[in-house]
This record gives structure tokens, sequence and C-alpha cells, in this order.
């Protein structure tokens, strides 16, 4: 029997679940560890499945689990049908699917088709393959530049810093969009193709409910015979002809993939990871014909402003309406500084970059920044995101109000992209991606507060212990508990995927905004309080405060739904 077996009617006939579901993201190795060896892991996650029933989330998407060598926090695939035996087996990866099935949660796991990892049996292949060998042609293997070859054959930069190409012992050169252990697959081989699609089958097969696309806008190359310098290829527009990215073709490939999904009941669904630029772009990702749905990262980069959130839900909600999809909000993820710590930190006003850059060069990770305050404006924008129609996805931690860890030494980081940059060219964030990988806190003391017996793989602050799982549960006005009533309302709430905004209540400072069903969010971004509307007060991210006539004000930095009275 497989995980499959044991999904609930209720799970099979609901085909529409993934248009307003909250998602939960998973990174295995931060979330539990279940054997003590300091690496979360699936056993982690099963012993966990209670508390992520009583969170209150419709799915968990589950970051890569596959055998990897870590290059890339699993981003680094070497077997994409297969389970890291640092993180588990097979047997408890059904085991876990029945356990989440069991409590009416649905499983989204990632699939990293852009590259594989140079252990990849693949990959092995192709260095022990000669030039222009079939092994080869499942990569992007070119000879060198120079007299003898000995230079790139362009010179790109990866991602993640350095150069995109890496020479091998017959003096070829393969293509590396990231690190030099993820080398780039060739979309053109029918092998590729074919082999990606007994993947999505073999998952589907076993009870997964669908799919998260990494670098979805990544596959489909068509390098040419002469390749641009790097200063050609970052002037080409990305309109569907760049040699690299967001290329038209790209959507062949998930049509094939979306014949796939829908050999199930319900199809299974998928979201992707796709960096472009324009919402035309976009929705390409989220056709019926291809993926489904795509992230929107809008918000991520927004500063904590009524005007800046007001214009990216107007956006994406028209952007949704033409493709028939619906939108994605998201704060926090694994690549991100956590929003508790962004919203702490100087606006961004505008300035393109990543604003980790500018904590770094404020002094130090304490400089510059109003925790408390960062705290209070994600729980603000956590409730405004929740009230929104769409899918919502949360990150690990950010349920407890983790602020992003920054004091890790450097020997113990393990980020590329802390390594690959320079220290004053630090991509991503700044500081790299670890400190939103920290291993969560559920307990407030022990050798890894409580994510399990032995020492956590990345080092925990002292702070942890009062944002643990233990001190907060159940703790009034903490939030967790915030977290669990506003998921818990927006399951009894949600209907319709539209809203209406509230002029009336809408300001420089201020966003309404009704849901059908007569309930109302309404955000105070500014920092002196403001009037609030009648209605029933159903929960509030700070406590509202009470005028001497009766009346209510919504203080700053706080959201509120109402339940508006039947006229």
């Amino acid at each position: 029997m497989t995980a499959l077996d044991t999904v609930p009617t209720l799970l099979h006939d609901d085909t529409d679940w993934w248009r307003q579901a909250s998602v939960y993201q998973i990174y295995p190795r931060s979330f539990a560890d279940g054997n003590g060896d300091g690496i979360g892991d699936l056993r982690g996650i099963i012993s966990r499945v209670p508390y992520l029933q009583n969170l209150g989330i419709d799915a968990v998407w589950l970051s890569p689990f596959y055998p990897s060598a870590l290059a890339d926090g699993g981003y680094d695939v070497d077997d994409y049908r297969d389970v890291d035996p640092k993180i588990g087996t097979l047997e408890e990866f059904d085991e876990m699917v029945a356990a989440l099935h069991g409590v009416g949660i649905r499983l989204i796991v990632d699939v990293v088709p852009n590259h594989s990892s140079d252990r990849h049996e693949w990959f092995v292949e192709a260095l022990a393959a000669s030039k222009g060998s079939n092994a080869r042609e499942r990569y992007i293997f070119r000879d060198g530049t120079g007299e003898n070859g000995e230079l790139p054959p362009a010179d790109w930069t990866s991602i993640f810093g350095g150069p995109a190409w890496t020479r091998v012992p017959d003096g070829q050169w393969y293509l590396h969009s990231f690190a030099t252990e993820q080398p780039d697959f060739n979309w053109k081989h029918p092998e590729v193709r074919k082999d990606f699609l007994h993947t999505l089958r073999f998952w589907s097969d076993r009870g997964v409910d669908g799919f998260r696309i990494d670098v979805a806008h990544g596959l489909a190359k068509d390098l040419g015979e002469a390749l641009p310098s790097k200063a050609e290829l970052s002037a080409m527009p990305k309109d569907g002809t760049h040699p690299l990215w967001d290329r038209d073709e790209v959507h062949e490939i998930y049509a094939e993939w979306r014949s796939v999904f829908n050999e199930y009941t319900p199809a299974r669904t998928a979201v992707a990871e796709a960096w472009v630029e324009t919402p035309e772009r976009r929705a390409k990702y989220a056709s019926p014909t291809g993926l489904g749905q795509a992230f929107n990262f809008d918000l991520m980069d927004a500063d904590f402003s009524a005007a800046q959130f007001r214009d990216i839900v107007s956006d994406n909600l028209a952007q949704s309406a033409v493709t028939g999809s619906s939108t994605t909000w998201v704060f926090s993820n694994h690549d991100g500084i956590r929003h508790a710590t962004r919203y702490g930190l100087p606006p961004r006003a505008g300035r393109p970059g990543k604003q980790g850059a500018d904590w770094v060069l404020a002094g130090g990770p304490e400089d510059g920044i109003d925790r408390a305050l960062g705290l209070r404006r994600a729980r603000a924008a956590t409730l405004f995101e929740l009230a929104l129609p769409g899918s919502a996805y949360l990150y690990q931690g950010e349920e407890l109000g983790l602020h992003e860890v920054a004091e890790i030494p450097d020997d113990q980081r393990q980020d590329p992209a802390f390594w690959r940059t320079t220290a004053d060219d630090r991509g991503h964030d700044g500081l790299g991606r670890d400190g939103c990988r920290v291993p969560l806190p559920w307990t407030r003391s022990g050798s890894s507060f409580g994510f399990g017996t032995g020492t956590a793989h990345l080092p925990q602050p002292a702070w942890f212990a009062d944002f643990s799982v233990e001190a907060e549960d159940g703790a009034e006005g903490s939030t967790l508990e915030l977290y669990r009533k506003a998921l818990r309302l927006r399951t009894e709430l949600q209907s319709a995927e539209k809203l209406t905004w509230d002029e009336d209540l809408c300001g420089i400072d201020v966003l309404a905004f009704e849901r059908p069903g007569g309930w109302l969010s309404i955000t105070n971004f500014g920092a002196d309080a403001v009037a609030l509307p009648e209605g029933e007060m159903l929960v509030s991210s700070a406590p509202v405060e009470a005028t001497a006539d009766g009346h209510h004000q919504l203080p700053g930095a706080t959201t509120a739904w109402l339940r508006r009275p039947v006229s």
C-alpha cells in the first residue's frame, strides 16, 4: 500500500484546494531532528505532524530532501527519485505522506530541473565520456577559447558569483548557472525531458499532491554557435528570446508536465519559481495548460508601505484574473531575510539590491535594526496576507516571530552565496542565506532548543529560548497563537477570490478591504492610531485601544479583521 491509498476522500474530491491554500514551507534539514545527528529529517517531520495540524495549514511544501552533497543546501541533487540517507528513507517518506494526509494536510515537493549535482550518475558518465558523446549532450559542454582552449567559452558569471563555466580534464567546459557543483541540463535532449516525466510520476504515485519548480524560467536555453559576452548577455531583453532565461519554448516543456499532472485525480498542482521581467511573462507559467500557478515575490521586495502593498495586491489580482489562476503571497522563504528583520531595518525606498547589504554596511547585525518594530510590522503584514484571496506561503519559524540569525561565524556558514562572492558584493542578502535556515527552537532549553538531542548543524542564538514553541504555546499574544487563530479564521471565512477596497477607510497609511461574506481587513501602516469602524473584532495583530467614548482605535503597525454588522 502506498501513501496515495491513505488519502482521505475529501482530499481526492477537492480539485481546487491549491487556489486559496495556506502552505507551510519546511526546510527539512532545519525543521526537526529525529535521530540526534544535528540534521533535520523525515522522522522529525513525522513527529511534528500534530504541531502542523494544530497550526491550521492546508499543505506543506518540502524543500529538497534528495541525496545531495549540500553544495547548495540540497538544491544540488544526486538522485531525483530517492531520499538522502541523512534525512530518511523512501519508506519514511511514505509514512510522512500518510501522516500528513491523515490529518488533511497535502504535500508539495521541490523539483530542481535546471541542473543536477556533479555527483548525479549522468554527470559522472559525462565526465568519463568523450567530447560530442550522448552522455555529454545531456548537459551543456563547450570547447574553450584562447589559443589552446584554456579560457572559458564566455566570460559569464554564475548567480552565486565566480565564473559560470568550469573546465574538465579533457579541456572542455560545462555551464553551471549556479554553483560549480550544479551543472545545467540540456533540455533539448529527449532523455532529459523523458526522465523528468518519470520523476513527476514517481512522486505523484507516492501521494505527492503538487510540485514547486525551482528556477522554472531557466530550463530552455539556446546558446547558438557564437556566445555573447557577459555585457552583451546583460543587455539582451528577457522577452522570450534571451539565450538563458525565460525563453518561450520552456512552456513546451511544461505543457508535457501538465499532461502528466492531469493523469491523476485530483490533478497534481504546480507553482513556478520564475524570476521574469513582466506580469505578462509570469502569467505564462500560471497558465492552466502549464504549471498553473507562479510565485509573485513582490511583497518580499516592498517596504512596509500602504501604497506599495496596495499596488502589488491590485496588480497581482489583475494578473491572476487574466490567467484564471490564483495569485500567491509570500513574505519569507529559504532565500531571503526573514520579514520580522526586514521590517526593522531602514526602508529600501525603491533602491535596487537587497536590504541585507545595508545591514552589513551599517556596521553589524544589530546596528540600525529595531527588532520590536520589525516583529510588530511582520505580524501586521502576515495578518494582511492571510486576509487576501489566493494562496499564502509561510516559511517555517515565521509563526514564532523569528528574526534572521546574523551572527554565524564564517567557518560555520554553509551557503555558497556567502562564500563565492566578495565582502563588498555579497549577493542575495549580504550575509548569505544561512541566517533564515538556522534550525527551529522547539523548547526553551537543551543543546539545540529541542530541535534534536545533539548540536544543530547551524548555531542557534541564546535568544531562541524566548521564541521557542514551548515559550509561545498557549501564551496569550504570542506570535504562534496569532498564526493559529488567524489560520483557523481564514479557513472559516475564505470564500470567493475577490476583494473590495474600502475607499472610505483607505488613506496614506491605511489599507482596508472587504471580502465576500462581510468581513473586513484593515491595516495601519503608520505610527499613529486610527479609528476603527464598527464591527465584531475577530483578530488583531496587536491589542486595539479603547477610547473614552467607548470606541476603538487601531494602533500603528497593526492589522485587524472585523465582521461588519448586517445592515
